[in-house]
C-alpha cells in the first residue's frame, strides 16, 4: 500500500471528507481492518483566505510549496491539494517535491470524458470559474467546454462558500439558490455540473440531485485510492 500526502485544511470541513472517502474506500476495497496510509499538513484557513482576498499569491504559493516538501520528506509517494482554488499555484507546488503531485481538475476531467461529456457548467469559487487555470485546463488539455453563470450568480456562489459553508453552515435559501443558478447553466447549453469546490457537495450531493453533478471532491478521492492500493 502506497502513502498519500494531503495538504489540507482550505477548509478543514472538506478535507474531513477527503479522510472520511479515502479511508473508507481503502477499507472497501482491501478488505478487513485495512485503512489508508495517510500522511496530512492541514494549514490554518484564515491566513490563507486573507492572502487570497489580497491576491498575495506568491506567499500563499510559498506556504504550500512547504507543505508539499514536508509531506514529501515524511515519506508521501505522492500527494495532492485538497481544495479546487488553490490548485491556482498547482504548477509551482508540484515542481517544488519530487514525488507525483495529483491535479483534482485531470482526475474530474478524466471521469466526465469517461461519461461522454463536452460541455459542462462550473461551479466554485470567483477564483475558479473566472480565472484560467482552471477552465483553461479542462480546455486545452482536456478538450471540455467549462460554462460558468454571470458575475451577480458568481458572487452567490461565492459568497455562499465562504461564509457558510467553510464555517459548516448548509442554509436552505442557499441550497434554493444554487439550484437556481444550476438550472440557469443548464438552460445555456451545460449537460451536466463539475461542483469544483470541495465544499460545494455538503450543500448539494449529488446523489440527491435530479441534475447530473460531478463531485471534484469525490472524483480526487477515488482517483487517490486507486493509487494507494495501486501495485
Amino acid at each position: 500500500m502506497k502513502t498519500v500526502g494531503l495538504i489540507g485544511g482550505m477548509s478543514w470541513e472538506s478535507t474531513a471528507v477527503y479522510y472520511d472517502l479515502i479511508n473508507k474506500g481503502v477499507q472497501k476495497r482491501a478488505g478487513g481492518l485495512h485503512s489508508a496510509q495517510i500522511l496530512m499538513h492541514s494549514l490554518d484557513f484564515a491566513p490563507i483566505e486573507v492572502l487570497q482576498k489580497e491576491s498575495r499569491w506568491a506567499e500563499a504559493t510559498h506556504i504550500l510549496c512547504d507543505s508539499a516538501r514536508r509531506l514529501e520528506g515524511a515519506g508521501a509517494d505522492f500527494f495532492a491539494i485538497c481544495t479546487n482554488t488553490m490548485h491556482k499555484m498547482a504548477d509551482e507546488v508540484a515542481a517544488s517535491a519530487k514525488i507525483p503531485f495529483i491535479h483534482i481538475a485531470d482526475a474530474s476531467a478524466g471521469v466526465l470524458k469517461d461519461a461522454g461529456l463536452q460541455t459542462i457548467g462550473l461551479l466554485g469559487t470567483r477564483f475558479t470559474m473566472e480565472e484560467d487555470f482552471y477552465k483553461g485546463r479542462l480546455s486545452q488539455k482536456h478538450g471540455l467546454q467549462a460554462l460558468v453563470p454571470p458575475d451577480g450568480e458568481r458572487e452567490t456562489v461565492n459568497r455562499i462558500i465562504y461564509e457558510e459553508l467553510c464555517k459548516g453552515q448548509i442554509e436552505n435559501k442557499s441550497k434554493k439558490a444554487v439550484q437556481g443558478i444550476i438550472q440557469n447553466l443548464q438552460k445555456c447549453g451545460a449537460e451536466a455540473i463539475l461542483l469544483a469546490c470541495t465544499e460545494l457537495a455538503l450543500l448539494t450531493p449529488p446523489e440527491k440531485s435530479s441534475v447530473r453533478l460531478f463531485d471534484t471532491t469525490r472524483i480526487h478521492a477515488n482517483n487517490l485510492i486507486n493509487l494507494i492500493l495501486e501495485e
